[in-house]
Order: structure tokens, then C-alpha cells, then sequence
């Protein structure tokens, strides 16, 4: 993809009115009652609803009593209250669609067993918690990335020590030594070789969830996880080791050991017994015939890649495990893996569902040697596969904007961004674009507003990934707040604040420390939802801690907002949330970082803050971006040229990994009950988001 020059792109600098492109001949909708809009502007106004700070957190969440995250967004389609509340909230459309969950999959009634005797599908977390299971994944999940995160960033610091080392010692050592070659006795210099142990951060990642007991199903079970449906990916094995749907990171086939025998639920079978099998190609006997596979058992390959049998294989652990699954004729979960060029492992994982052995044997493989083979079913009743052989057959992204259904728009940044961004609309009869505002991807300063003069910035030559004395560094605490691993620079945790390099730094733009500078990195779509107006998703795989854009408009002075009808407000409370004001969660390194902040910074923090972001008639796609009670990006205040919070970058990040064609979205934050109406009667807008955790309203 191409790079944009880092500076140019995310640096808060004024720029000239923009010509407004606009389809003027498209009829506008009616603008929302002014009464509303007022009411929701003051509910929102920069009070934080206490956000998690990290996606790496268990912490139950907290009840919604704080208030809004700082944005003031409420598109005229999200407007929709039910027709009991519309006389409380006069000049909205009531609507006809109410708020829902999403629905559990459907469970196959072929799972009887269960551990502990509990069912193995229930759709509640079972734990207490009074969490969804579908949150409690995705929760392990953030917290295993964190992890693994921070692992990576330990690598990459030992290695670049290393190396260093080595340099300062004028290269790698040498010795020589004596040895006899034909003519005579020569002296041949022979290169040392620098020991290193092996260094794998998602193992290591593993069992920091272990030793925190944060491994969500430690117990082997049969059957399906809950929380986990048929289709759900899995970026490496690792990640299903934490969640517990494969407890094995390298062996393809886990079973319940000897331990399991007379425990409740399991007296009358025999053990082992198989739970799991993942399928990845690694045996060249195997054969997938989708709803039916023959399966080789494991042992005898030489594990290097060419799926060579060397040597038999012996009716002992998982292969017995399968042999008595026959017996017991207890369901096996099926795990497809598959390359993928958008993994970070460089494998994609697909749970498949479950299937049961129907047969097994014996017999010479193609090397001669003795494998152990199992014939299993699909079992009926559950949905389609997703995956089949080696190829998927999910839905994927078009591969050419010209092929969307429903294309109103071709680019909605006329070219700004480093890919098209296209709108669609299979929604309105006739179908529309979005439309009432200027695409501008960079914060346009309004008369009046001073930006702070340019700080000292690093003397880093090349990346500041490589030099331990960075001064952008020690900026941070001590570490950059980015890693780049497969050139995907990635945000190793929230924080308070991040501090990037800016306009006087000496270190290159594709610097890993301008992460958030390089513009536009993934194909994303505009599209028109059923009930909640335009969104945005992803084409494309999206990691954890990548960057998705800056939230951009006209930077004003919240003050001169008042009064004023506005649907598009983003507040910049950076400060307040640092300094733990009305109830906002702190952040790592709020304390560490304000002493160094901008001097008037700490003074008394008013508890509304001074500037705000207007996107309602300039912006960039982030003004799409909705609202979700279980949200895949968080919002993350960035300062790069300057040091005064107050006017920090606002921008949003993937807080999970988000597959092709799901919707992005974040927390607003608005606190339920918080938007009256002048008579005193509270306002009340339901929640589209579909989440299984949804808060059913969104203020």
C-alpha cells in the first residue's frame, strides 16, 4: 500500500477551506429537532462514562454511570425511538424496528456430555459473572494479545541489544582452529555461532495466562465451548490454547486424560477420550472431504514442513483417545487451519463444528510406514461449514469496488486517502449517498484557536526502534508505545496519552513511533445499515493496536458550541480523563505523564473540556463510525509536535482482530438517563447495536 508523508497527514495544523462536494442534487433529509440535539450536546458533554483501559483488562465492567466518551454523534437514521417514547421526544420518527440481541447459535441436541456435568452450549457465562459468553472470549482474547504484545516488544528489544552488542565488540566473534585438510595443515577460521534460546512470545504469552489462571475453559470439555460458535477464526493455535477450545499448541489431536475417569458425567466411558482435532495439513494421508474426513493419527512425521512419514505410529494417547471417542461415540470438536496472507502466524484457524468417528483401521501409509486412520462425520443440525478442504467459502470481500451492490459512490474522500474508501446503499428506494458535509481527512483549525509552538523532537537517525536513547522514547516511559512486527505496526496497550514523533524529529516518516501518521491502511467500506443510519466495515483483516484513522473535522472551542444544533461533536477530555475528573477511569501513566505536559496543563482541569472536534459538515469516515455496547476499536489521545493535551490528535484503534466485512465501531460512552427534555421528562434513544451484552439504549 502506498505511505503518505507521516507528518503531513495526522499533524494538527490549519489548512484552507475546502470546496464543498456534495450531492446537491439529492434531496436532504430534514434536520432533527433543535430541542433534541441540544439536550443530547449537553449529555454528552466530555462527562467519560468509565471506559476499560486497556483491552487487556478482565475487570468486570463497570455499570454505565459515568457519561459520554466525548463524542456527540446522532445521525437522523439513528433517530428511531419506539412510538412510546416519541412523545417525549418530540420531532423524532418513532420507529418500526426495536433494539435486539443477537441470537445464540442453535444447539445440536447430540451433546449430552458436558464437563462437571454442566451443559457444554449454555449461551450464559456459567462462572458468575453475569457476563455473556460471547464477551468473555472476546475479553481472553484482548487480554492474550496484550500478553503477546508486550512479549514481542521484550524480543525485539533483546535482539536489537544483541546486535548491539555484537557491533560494539566489532562483529561476530571469531576463532580460529586447528584442523587437517588434504596438503598439509592449515589454520581455517571458523565462525562462532552466537547461542540464543528459542524466543516464542505466543508460547510465553500462554502461560503468562496460565500462571493468572486467565485460560477460559482450563477444563477439558466435550462438545461445544460456549461463547464459541461454528465459523469463529482463531489467528494462531495459541489463541485457542487460552481459550481452551484446543489445549495443545503444537499436537493435532487433544484428548481428556486418565484423570478425567469416575469424575461425574464421565463414569461409563473410557479414557482417554478425544475432544479435538485440527486439521492442517501437516500428514500426507489425510483427506477432507468436508462433511466427511479421514483423519491420520499422530506420531512419525518429521515435523519439518514436507508431511513425510519417517517412522510408524503407535495405538497410544491421542490415537487411542480417537479409537475410544469411537467407542464411546462422544462428538469431537474439528478445527480447519489454512495459510493466510492477513495473519500475523501466517495460518487462519476455523472451528467447523462437530463431527463423530465412525471408523478407524490400520494400515501402510504412503512411506511404508504404519499410521492409525479415522474416518469422521459432520454431525447434522449445526450450520453450514464455513471453510471446506483448503479453500474458504465464507463470504469474502469484493476484490474490485465495481462489483458492490448498491455503489452510490465510487470514493467518498475524492482521492484524499491512501485507498478509495466506496460508499454502498441497498437500503433507500432510491439509493443515496451520503451526503451534508466535506471530506477533509486532515483537523482544519478554526480563526482564533493558537496551536502550541513545535517541541525539541528526537535526534534519532532511521527508525527510533533502534536506538535505546530516544528521546520520543523516554517521552513514553521508557519504551516506544509501538511494535512493528510483519511491517503492521501495532499499539502494545491504551494509554494515557501516546506520544509520537513529530515535525522537528530526525528519525525517517516510516519510523515505527509515526504508526498512526501513515494515513489510511486498509480497505474500508461506507454503508447504509437498516436502523442505524451509515457505518463503516473493514475489507480487510484489521489487528489488534493498529491504527484506523484520526476523527477530523473543525477544531473549536467547546464554548462557542453552545446553543448550537450538532450531531457530529467529538470532545477532546483527554486532560479530565488523566486527572480521573467526574468519574472518568484513569489510564497507565497518567501520573507519570502530566508533569511533563504542557505547563498549563496543570493547573485546575475544568470539568468540561476547553476544545472539541465538529464533524457535522467537515470530516473524514470516522464520522460513520457507530456506536456499540461491546465495541471492536477503542479511542486513544496522541501528541506528537506539541505537549498540551487539550488539543491532542483523537484517534481510534482495533481493539480485537476484526475479519473482513464486520462493522466497526466504539463506545460513545452516554450515560443511560442522562438527556432530559425541558419539561424534566428523560429522553431515551434504544441501541441498535445487536451486541449479546447490548445495554438496550444508547442514552
Amino acid at each position: 500500500m502506498a505511505k503518505m508523508d507521516s507528518v503531513a497527514v495526522m499533524e494538527v495544523a490549519p489548512v484552507p477551506d475546502p470546496p464543498f462536494i456534495d450531492a446537491t442534487s439529492l434531496q436532504q433529509p430534514p434536520p432533527p429537532a433543535p430541542l433534541a440535539a441540544l439536550a443530547l450536546r449537553r449529555s454528552a458533554r466530555c462527562l467519560n462514562r468509565p471506559v476499560r483501559p486497556s483491552y487487556a483488562e478482565q475487570e468486570p465492567p463497570k455499570p454505565p454511570s459515568g457519561r459520554g466518551r466525548g463524542k456527540r454523534k446522532r445521525d437522523e437514521e439513528k433517530q428511531e425511538p419506539a412510538a412510546a417514547q416519541g412523545a417525549k421526544s418530540p420531532g423524532r420518527k418513532a420507529s418500526n424496528a426495536e433494539p435486539g440481541e443477537r441470537k445464540p447459535k442453535p444447539v445440536i441436541a447430540a451433546v449430552p456430555i458436558s464437563c462437571a456435568g454442566a451443559p457444554a452450549a449454555a449461551e450464559d457465562d456459567g462462572m458468575g459473572t453475569g457476563k455473556s459468553a460471547k464477551l468473555r472470549v472476546k475479553e481472553t482474547l484482548r487480554a492474550f494479545n496484550s500478553h503477546y504484545l508486550h512479549l514481542v516488544q521484550e524480543e525485539q528489544k533483546r535482539a536489537q541489544a544483541a546486535l548491539q552488542e555484537i557491533e560494539a565488540k566489532g562483529g561476530l566473534k571469531r576463532q580460529t582452529k586447528g584442523s587437517k585438510k588434504k596438503g598439509g595443515n592449515q589454520e581455517v577460521e571458523v565462525e562462532e555461532k552466537e547461542k540464543r534460546p528459542s524466543k516464542r512470545p505466543d508460547l510465553k504469552a500462554i502461560t503468562k495466562m496460565q500462571e493468572t489462571n486467565a485460560v477460559l475453559y482450563p477444563e477439558k470439555r466435550i462438545g461445544h465451548l460456549p461463547g464459541i460458535d461454528v465459523g469463529d477464526q482463531f489467528y494462531s493455535r495459541a489463541e485457542m490454547v487460552v481459550l481452551g477450545i484446543h489445549s495443545h499448541w503444537l499436537n493435532g489431536i487433544d484428548y481428556m486424560g486418565m484423570k478425567y475417569q469416575g469424575k461425574k458425567g464421565y463414569e461409563n466411558l473410557t479414557f482417554p477420550l478425544a475432544t479435538c482435532i485440527v486439521m492442517s495439513g501437516i500428514y500426507e494421508d489425510d483427506l477432507d472431504k468436508a462433511d466427511e474426513i479421514i483423519y491420520t493419527g499422530q506420531g512419525g512425521n518429521d515435523l519439518l514442513g514436507n508431511h513425510r512419514q519417517i517412522g510408524s505410529q503407535q495405538l497410544k494417547r491421542g490415537n487411542l483417545a480417537l479409537k475410544n471417542s469411537r467407542d464411546n461415540g462422544n462428538p469431537i470438536r474439528v478445527i480447519r487451519g489454512h495459510s493466510s496472507k492477513t495473519s500475523y502466524t501466517g495460518k487462519v484457524y476455523t472451528y467447523d463444528g462437530l463431527y463423530k468417528v465412525v471408523d478407524d483401521w490400520v494400515q501402510n501409509g504412503l512411506q511404508g510406514h504404519v499410521v492409525f486412520k479415522y474416518k469422521l462425520k459432520r454431525l447434522e443440525g449445526q450450520p453450514s461449514l464455513t471453510t471446506s478442504e483448503v479453500r474458504f467459502t465464507r463470504a469474502e470481500a469484493p476484490t474490485t469496488i465495481s462489483e458492490l451492490p448498491g455503489l452510490v459512490c465510487d470514493d467518498i474522500s475524492g482521492g484524499q486517502e491512501n485507498l478509495p474508501i466506496p460508499a454502498t446503499n441497498l437500503v433507500d428506494d432510491p439509493p443515496v449517498p451520503p451526503s451534508g458535509f466535506t471530506y477533509l481527512k486532515s483537523l482544519k483549525i478554526t480563526k482564533g484557536i493558537k496551536m502550541p509552538s513545535n517541541i525539541i523532537g528526537c535526534d534519532c537517525e532511521g527508525d527510533c526502534a533502534s536506538n535505546k536513547n530516544c528521546s520520543c522514547a523516554q517521552r513514553n516511559g521508557s519504551d516506544l508505545p509501538y511494535v512493528s512486527y510483519k511491517n503492521i505496526g501495532r499499539l502494545v496497550e491504551p494509554k494515557a496519552v501516546v506520544f509520537e514523533c513529530g515535525a522537528n524529529c530526525s528519525c525517517n516518516h516510516n519510523c515505527v513511533n509515526r504508526t498512526s501518521q501513515q494515513g489510511l491502511q486498509y480497505r474500508l467500506e461506507v454503508f447504509k445499515t437498516a436502523s442505524k443510519g451509515w457505518g463503516v466495515r473493514t475489507w480487510d483483516t484489521i489487528l489488534p493496536g493498529a491504527p484506523i484513522c484520526e476523527y477530523t473535522g473543525v477544531l473549536r472551542r467547546t464554548e462557542d458550541l453552545d446553543g448550537l444544533q450538532n450531531n457530529y461533536v467529538f470532545d477532546i477530555d483527554c486532560l479530565q480523563t488523566m486527572k480521573g475528573l467526574d468519574g472518568r477511569e484513569k489510564r497507565a501513566g497518567s501520573e507519570m505523564h502530566l508533569p511533563n505536559l504542557h505547563p498549563e496543563n496543570d493547573s485546575e482541569a475544568p470539568p468540561a473540556p476547553e476544545y472539541c472536534i465538529d464533524a457535522s459538515s467537515i470530516g473524514n469516515f470516522a464520522r460513520f463510525i457507530n456506536h456499540s455496547c461491546q465495541p471492536n476499536l477503542f479511542v486513544q489521545c496522541v501528541l506528537s509536535s506539541h505537549n498540551d493535551v487539550k488539543l491532542a490528535k483523537v484517534t481510534l484503534f482495533a481493539a480485537d482482530t476484526i475479519l473482513p466485512l464486520q462493522e466497526l465501531s466504539y463506545d460513545y460512552g452516554y450515560r443511560l438517563d442522562s438527556v432530559v427534555g425541558p419539561d424534566g421528562e428523560i429522553v431515551k434513544l434504544p441501541c441498535h447495536c445487536g451486541a449479546p451484552d447490548c445495554r438496550k439504549r444508547l442514552y
